[in-house]
């Protein structure tokens, strides 16, 4: 039976709390509809570049959205296109079961794998898992550094692992957690020849989805591996031994789990930040006043007086110490109602972020 080994470190936990903040604090932002939109395809475009980009793809940014809306090709690029249009028909398949109340199957893994590699055709024809061994090389020295379960193992694998990831759906099992899970299990299992790296990561995203963690389709966690693609493979590639056999089945995966984490507070985080500045181009100064807190409202008295303010102004307004008043200031910035003056440490500073002048 399947049983992932990993440890809820106070990093970890304190990772998922930073991540149900961030996720509550944009939900609850007051984004009109156009904006949603935009961000929403804005989000959709960075998603199926960056995660086709992971295995090789060749097309821009640019090129996959004039892909998807004009209808646009690129000369010697017939495969880049279909692995594009793919992806955008894989992220249409995942919603149909966002909201459903379906248990996960290997038939719905099977159907999204399909449709990945059908280049946006209408009628799939799920593939049945590889027959034969397969192995992850090196691009550079041509060395092994994955071997696969044996193809015989393959099918009694993907069983045990979706059999868990219906019993945990149905506890109350932290969903970040599970989708983590499920992206470094279906890669460990490696049950394609092809694909399977884009299965494991929009399986994730569709265990997101159905766990509340969608923000409506606004953020992109593929942004965040390919960025650092080296780090990606390094924290994914766990265990003693290139070898399933030899380690990696039993291997502790609680650094594949903080990685993950950490790249959905990046995501979480800098899709708010644009959701505010969108946001902030709509409305005026004053519709800003009302999302301050009690305490935000009265530290606004102190830029009557002065442009520029330091933690110790913080301090003495609000008669607490210094170190609360240090990380008063530091939420404040995350929260853009201050801005940093002077980043030096001994002489930091503080400037009243324009929207609220």
């Amino acid at each position: 039976m399947f049983k992932p080994i990993f440890n809820l470190t106070a990093s970890l936990t304190n990772l998922l709390a930073k991540i149900e903040t961030v996720k509550i604090n944009t939900q609850s932002l007051p984004i009109t509809q156009s904006v949603m939109l935009s961000l929403r395809e804005s989000a959709r475009f960075h998603t199926i570049h960056y995660s086709t980009k992971i295995e090789g793809n060749r097309l821009t940014l640019d090129e996959v959205e004039s892909l998807i809306k004009l209808g646009q090709t690129f000369p010697n690029k017939k495969r880049d296109e279909i692995e594009i249009l793919g992806y955008h028909a894989a992220l249409d398949y995942i919603k149909n079961y966002t909201s459903k109340k379906i248990k996960l199957s290997e038939k719905i893994i099977q159907e999204l794998h399909a449709v990945i590699m059908s280049g946006g055709k209408k009628t799939i024809k799920p593939l049945a898992y590889r027959d034969s061994q397969n192995a992850i090389y090196d691009g550079n020295s041509g060395k092994i550094v994955y071997l696969p379960p044996e193809a015989k193992d393959v099918k009694k694998l993907m069983a045990e692992f979706v059999l868990w990831l219906n019993e945990m759906e149905l506890q109350d099992f932290s969903k970040p957690l599970l989708a983590a899970i499920a992206h470094y299990q279906f890669v460990t299992i490696h049950p394609y020849f092809d694909g399977n790296g884009r299965t494991a990561r929009l399986l994730a995203t569709l265990i997101l989805y159905r766990g509340n963690y969608d923000l409506n389709g606004i953020y992109s966690l593929e942004e965040y591996y390919a960025n650092d693609l080296a780090n990606y493979y390094d924290q994914i590639s766990i265990g003693p031994s290139h070898n399933y056999y030899m380690g990696r089945a039993q291997a502790d995966i609680t650094s594949w789990l903080t990685y993950f984490c950490e790249g959905m507070l990046y995501s979480f985080e800098k899709i708010k930040t644009h959701a505010l500045i969108a946001y902030s181009k709509s409305i005026s100064s004053k519709d800003w006043l009302n999302y301050l807190d009690s305490k935000q409202r009265s530290a606004l008295s102190l830029f009557k007086k002065k442009s520029i303010i330091s933690s110790k102004d913080v301090e003495l307004f609000f008669n607490i110490c210094a170190r609360t008043a240090r990380a008063l200031c530091q939420k404040w910035v995350a929260d853009n109602f201050l801005v940093i003056n002077d980043a030096s440490k001994k002489n930091r500073s503080y400037k009243l972020n324009s929207r609220y002048k």
